[in-house]
């Protein structure tokens, strides 16, 4: 049943990236795109007023390579988005393996909405995604939040649904809203050169594409998980 499980994991995740990638392509990607000049811009005219013995440094991390535009960039987002889609698609078939196995294939889309509840709107609250160019606080602080808020979500959902005890559930939410009684780390002073209309508008399209990523992994490895892992489960006991 292994092999059936990372096979489920690799379809899954496959689908989910695919699906991923092309909305992001259509969604998000002008936007970060209309981002980046700003950002562009911004160090233009640093060069502009710096000298060349000061900013020498500078020049060397803007020539650093990066994908270009166009296929190259999109064939790296989609090599990013792979290997996310199939590690949470490992974590999606351990909750059907160790939990509660989906009924039927829609079913898995909750279990979709729930990854997308856990790893991306409740974190979101704290830490919004950002478009190039917008201050941020240390990596490190930004991660630990991130890890904790998705850890005491998932545990706080796993919990409200796993128990008919109305203190218990009543726990299950105080878990959920825990980790935001604690302020998610900003920097000192919040700055983005981007104006607060494209802002908003790339937190609107990063939702919506995080919302179809997370059903398209929900169903597709429901789908598989039903296909291979349980039917393969139910031909050995035949």
């Amino acid at each position: 049943m292994v092999r059936e499980t990372v096979l489920a994991a690799l379809i899954a995740g496959l689908i989910a990236a695919l699906v991923f990638t092309l909305v992001q392509s259509i969604w998000v990607t002008p936007l970060i795109l209309q981002g980046e000049t700003y950002e562009d811009a911004a160090e233009a005219a640093a060069d502009h007023h710096q000298s060349e013995g000061l900013n020498a440094e500078h020049h060397h991390d803007a020539d650093a390579w990066k994908p270009q535009d166009g296929w190259q960039r999109t064939l790296f987002t989609f090599a990013a988005n792979l290997l996310m889609g199939v590690g949470y698609s490992f974590v999606l078939l351990a909750l059907y393996l160790l939990w509660r196995e989906p009924k039927s294939t829609f079913a898995g889309a909750v279990y979709g909405l729930a990854g997308f509840v856990v790893f991306f709107a409740a974190p979101g609250l704290g830490l919004p995604p950002e478009l190039p160019g917008t201050a941020a606080a240390e990596l490190t602080s930004r991660q630990q939040w991130w890890a904790m808020t998705a850890v005491a979500t998932a545990a706080g959902l796993i919990l409200l649904c796993s128990q008919q005890r109305w203190w218990l559930r009543v726990l299950a939410l105080g878990v959920i809203v825990a980790p935001h009684l604690i302020p998610a780390p900003h920097p000192v002073v919040e700055s983005s050169l981007a104006p607060a209309e494209l802002q908003s508008r790339f937190r609107l399209a990063t939702t919506l594409c995080n919302a179809v990523f997370w059903l398209s992994l929900g169903l597709a490895s429901g789908g598989a998980f039903r296909k291979l892992v349980a039917g393969s489960a139910a031909r050995s006991r035949a």
